[in-house]
């Protein structure tokens, strides 16, 4: 037996849809701002499938390069199509979504406040993935119950427009529910201390305290992302390229390519050399013909600086996953399998090395160093939203399609990074990519000095944070 009479909510928002544009117009700070933030998320010329999609103002507002609104309510869907006939809307049993004639996959699927009106929400997020491919990512957005008697109250003097009964669903509800459907939280949001416009005080609220601590949990909204976590995959179908910036490092070449094993179907391997004073490059040269068996590719970089070095490889490569490896071999490259086997298992997909979890020297990394690293962690793990414990790790994974995605994105940060790795770690973050750290021993170098500088760089790096954080967290 149904808990909800479905037939009377779809009659129900039959008859208010004509309501619907001057209730939105009167909350218009709170959808304008939703909106906002929901475009942030998901990035132009993607495919998108929102569930519940009312009028389809949202939908639009995305500029998707397919979009599919589903929704209950004939007259819903009948004034989207009339004010969207670029997009697609059907009219669709959401208890019965797996059943829906659509034969095609998405980038993302938005899941709105219609989940709090559904009989059997198991059953509705399971659905799901009949629309999902492996990087896909799943929005689900709900009230927090918390605001309950604020918004009856609201509806009450007619503040807001009168809604049927929905189910009381906490964060932690939908968590468990989007667990036992199948789907994996990579991050989540909780937005609006204050729903309404007041000059400054709405803006300081919402963007500031309520992404702090106490103050997230009493937010209005609170959006869910999620991804599936399973995919098949077979190592023996996928190539490797990895990218290795080098310079004053002559003395480690040839222990790279010796020590470098054969991943996945392929391994390509690609020296950008920096300019060197002590021969790295003709030893690149040399290297790559001595050993003529593996693929090696011999670069010089343009300008100066890792950033330039990473980048310029990364712009040459064939592989369909893309590592980046310091040529100093404090990670060693026997270990980068370990990155290859977590892409492909599909347990994250930006693979980020830690050397902070193994007993190492006390040479290879200085108490200044190490201090260094754990602000950074805090710091970065505030600002991504995604757990991490060694930020200023050189060793990276992630597959080629993912680069280009964050490529496409790059001129939202500007160019704020001379590292190269920092680019990749706030792109995965604004495209909501699960970020997994993977251990690594750490070595003391063999060959050379150290190219860090520690409180030049350590500067350049608290600068970094503190304008991405305004591009990622305090938006």
């Amino acid at each position: 037996m149904q808990l909800h009479d479905y037939d009377k909510i779809r009659d129900y928002f039959d008859s208010v849809a004509d309501e619907r544009p001057k209730w939105r117009k009167r909350a218009g700070y709170f959808h304008k701002e939703l909106r906002r933030y929901v475009k942030f998320l998901i990035p132009e010329n993607s495919s998108v499938l929102e569930i519940g999609c009312e009028t389809g103002d949202l939908l639009a507002q995305l500029s998707p390069k397919r979009g599919v609104g589903i929704d209950s309510s004939r007259t819903f869907i009948e004034t989207a199509a009339k004010n969207f006939p670029h997009l697609e809307f059907k009219l669709g049993d959401l208890d019965n979504i797996e059943k829906l004639e659509i034969n095609e996959k998405f980038d993302y699927i938005i899941v709105g406040s219609v989940i709090g009106y559904v009989d059997d929400i198991q059953n509705v997020l399971s659905g799901l993935k009949k629309f999902c491919k492996p990087e896909t990512r799943i929005l689900v957005s709900y009230y927090n119950y918390l605001w309950e008697p604020i918004l009856k109250f609201a509806e009450m003097i007619r503040l807001r427009m009168r809604r049927p009964i929905q189910h009381w669903l906490s964060t932690s509800d939908l968590e468990n529910f989007l667990y036992i459907a199948g789907f994996e939280l990579v991050k989540k949001k909780n937005y609006f201390l204050i729903p309404f416009y007041v000059p400054l005080l709405s803006t300081f609220f919402n963007k500031f305290f309520a992404n702090l601590g106490f103050f997230r949990k009493l937010s209005l909204v609170q959006i869910l992302i999620t991804r599936l976590p399973h995919c098949d995959r077979q190592a023996k179908d996928f190539s490797c390229s990895v990218i290795v910036p080098c310079r004053n490092e002559r003395g480690n070449i040839e222990q790279v390519i010796l020590r470098m094993p054969l991943i996945g179907k392929h391994t390509e391997i690609i020296f950008v050399e920096g300019h060197s004073k002590d021969g790295t490059y003709e030893e690149c040269l040399r290297v790559k013909s001595k050993y003529s068996s593996r693929d090696i590719k011999v670069m010089q970089q343009d300008g100066e600086g890792k950033a330039d070095a990473v980048r310029k490889g990364l712009s040459y490569t064939q592989g369909d996953i893309f590592m980046i490896l310091d040529a100093d071999l404090g990670v060693s490259p026997e270990e980068l399998p370990k990155f290859f086997d977590a892409l492909i298992s599909n347990k994250g997909e930006f693979i980020n090395g830690s050397r902070l979890v193994y007993s190492r020297n006390k040479q290879v990394m200085r108490f200044l160093n190490i201090l260094g690293n754990k602000f950074f962690s805090f710091m970065f793990t505030f600002l991504l939203e995604q757990y991490l414990k060694d930020t200023l790790c050189g060793t990276k994974a992630l597959w080629k399609q993912d680069y280009y995605r964050i490529l496409s994105n790059r001129e939202y940060f500007t160019d704020i990074d001379p590292f190269g790795d920092f680019d990749l770690l706030f792109g995965a973050a604004k495209l909501n990519l699960k970020i997994v750290e993977v251990p690594v021993h750490y070595y003391e170098r063999s060959y050379g000095s150290t190219q860090i500088r520690r409180f030049r760089h350590g500067w350049l790096l608290l600068k970094m944070a503190f304008l991405a954080m305004g591009k990622l967290r305090f938006i």
